[in-house]
């Protein structure tokens, strides 16, 4: 019965895609192990904060950077801004001793604004940071080390919240989660994508930046392209505050996919296990594997109601599947801690669906909106 297949194999992919494949990482990492043989190493670094309308963060973020225990002579800080109307400009060039304004004319995009500090920019190593992600004052040179390894061409930092009180509060399941597949992608290969707030990456590496494509998942797969790796570093860590609104949140879960989804779609030849190895599998099942879940979600239910009458067995996953439902609403209506998981989970989905609606009709989203985040306030130590 073509329900009974379709029904199997979408919760298949569901269980695949969140837990199959960690699994099968896991294992992985027992015969596979590619350790980053870091160094105490000084290369030219271009640290650039790209800024729209940031005039009430922008001080935080320059004094942060300013406070890296990098060296001076070596650090070129660089803020790019997508055409800002509110004088955060003005504010940047009050450090311009230490700190270079690079100006959009027209506001063009996130990217497009990167890439007009890349044009300039002198460092052999690029890093890029959000205005509203703090770092520890060994951030910077903690990251640097790995480039001591020769087959690393990106890093990416290990992501923190920080609540409104200057505590940790990014310890949650999903944060948790998906720190660990990073761990597990470093050890096996490579990474698959880079914390967009806070990572590093060779020059050479930015030759093809495309300025109407997502920067941190677009570098990876250039570092890729070259024979390097994207690796997640444990010490360096990238601290930012919750988003405020949750509708918000949704929003930015929603232009992150579709521009995910865009990215993917340019580089589909990385697709191919006979060219690309175990980086083909890697990128099929953490980021399409991934957004083919709520499709899956569908299928498995309305396959699931078909199948009531022919077995206890799918009246009882229907129970578990209405169960898992009710659950997950009542957790967005009433914010219940205990009901956050599933509240989230469905969240997360309903999300990367509305994405793949949008991505249809033409949407590509290369303008952005900075996040309005609670400023980080605090930076424990990252060691």
């Amino acid at each position: 019965m073509m329900s009974e297949i379709a029904f199997w194999c979408s919760v298949a992919l569901i269980v695949y895609a969140y837990a199959g494949y960690p699994f099968v990482l896991v294992v992985l990492s027992l015969f596979r192990n590619r350790p980053v043989r870091k160094g105490d190493v000084t290369v030219r670094v271009s640290f650039i904060i790209t800024a729209h309308n940031e005039r009430q963060r922008i001080r935080q973020k320059i004094a942060n950077t300013l406070a890296q225990d990098y060296p001076s002579e070596a650090l070129e800080i660089i803020v790019a801004s997508d055409c800002s109307t509110d004088g955060t400009d003005d504010l940047v060039k009050e450090y311009s001793d230490r700190v270079r304004l690079v100006r959009s004319a027209e506001r063009r995009g996130k990217e497009a604004a990167q890439k007009s500090a890349i044009d300039t920019a002198s460092g052999e190593v690029l890093v890029f940071s959000d205005v509203g992600t703090d770092l520890a004052p060994d951030g910077l040179s903690s990251m640097i080390r790995n480039f001591a390894d020769p087959t690393v061409g990106c890093v990416s930092s290990v992501d923190r919240f920080i609540d409104c009180d200057g505590k940790i509060s990014g310890e949650g399941a999903y944060v948790r989660y998906e720190m660990l597949l990073r761990s597990l992608e470093t050890r096996v290969s490579s990474l698959v994508g880079l914390s967009g707030s806070f990572f590093a990456v060779r020059r050479e590496a930015c030759g093809d930046w495309a300025v109407d494509r997502q920067s941190d998942f677009s570098t990876l797969l250039n570092v890729v392209e070259l024979k390097l790796r994207g690796v997640s570093d444990a010490d360096t860590v990238g601290f930012y505050g919750n988003i405020v609104d949750d509708r918000r949140e949704f929003e930015r879960k929603v232009r992150t996919v579709v521009r995910g989804i865009t990215v993917l779609g340019k580089h589909v030849r990385m697709l191919n296990p006979f060219r690309y190895g175990i980086f083909s599998w890697q990128l099929a099942s953490h980021k399409l594997g991934r957004w083919l879940v709520p499709f899956a979600m569908v299928a498995a239910c309305v396959c699931n109601a078909r199948l009531l009458p022919y077995s206890p067995l799918y009246a009882g996953a229907f129970l578990v599947q209405l169960s898992f439902y009710v659950a997950a609403v009542g957790g967005l209506l009433t914010g219940a801690r205990s009901l956050r998981i599933p509240a989230f989970f469905l969240m997360v989905n309903i999300a990367i669906l509305t994405a793949w609606f949008r991505y249809a009709r033409g949407e590509r989203m290369t303008s952005w909106t900075p996040s309005e985040r609670m400023q980080a306030i605090q930076q424990p130590s990252s060691r």
